[in-house]
């Protein structure tokens, strides 16, 4: 697939880039990327919700009343779950929720993503650029001149670029991330997806790569 470079102002810089056939151009799998994205939000999560059983609550462990002859139903002290500020049965306790993936179902979930993004013609390519300070509304002209400040977007840079970052870091729908941290969910997540011409071939090495 051959696409025209251009300049983060929107116009064409006459070159093109061609997208390898072996990361934009497979056949897709779409449970890869339901696994990989499963995996993605489950280590988001922190897993650190508690409630207290019932060794752990605060009260006195004396049977608060006898066993039989009062006409209800028998009970123990006043930390029994049946009571109200008592302890809860079964309750949730701090757990690590991530799974691990294998490599290669990760590769092929990336490379999944980005080939249905190709198809839906949701790629472009910029020309490599910097910018001299953090600023927001350069970013957001940036994104005015491709048309795409209405959409959700994903900028995929080289390397870390500080103040290419920082410029896009406060606006709901643009995310900034680098090469070697792509992933499944931020590509599905986006409507477009931009890549500095010299990433294209950082992606490209990345995901085809020996396993």
């Amino acid at each position: 697939m051959e696409l025209t470079v251009l300049k983060n102002n929107g116009e064409q810089t006459g070159k093109k880039v061609n997208l390898s056939d072996a990361v934009f151009a497979i056949e897709p799998n779409d449970h890869a990327i339901y696994l990989d994205v499963k995996s993605y939000l489950a280590n988001q999560r922190q897993g650190t919700h508690k409630s207290k059983q019932r060794n752990e609550i605060s009260g006195s462990s004396k049977k608060i009343k006898k066993q039989k002859g009062t006409g209800g139903a028998r009970a123990g002290n006043i930390k029994n779950p049946q009571f109200k500020g008592g302890g809860r049965v079964f309750g949730p306790q701090p757990r690590d929720y991530s799974f691990k993936l294998n490599k290669k179902v990760k590769d092929l979930a990336r490379k999944s993503a980005l080939t249905y993004k190709a198809k839906e013609n949701a790629i472009a390519v910029l020309e490599d650029f910097s910018f001299e300070a953090p600023k927001t509304k350069q970013y957001l002209s940036m994104l005015n001149a491709l048309s795409m400040a209405d959409k959700k977007t994903l900028l995929v840079l080289p390397e870390n670029n500080k103040a290419v970052v920082l410029s896009g870091r406060n606006l709901k729908k643009s995310k900034v991330t680098t090469a070697d941290n792509i992933n499944t969910y931020d590509l599905m997540n986006a409507d477009s997806v931009i890549f500095l011409e010299s990433a294209v071939s950082s992606v490209e090495n990345l995901l085809t790569r020996e396993s």
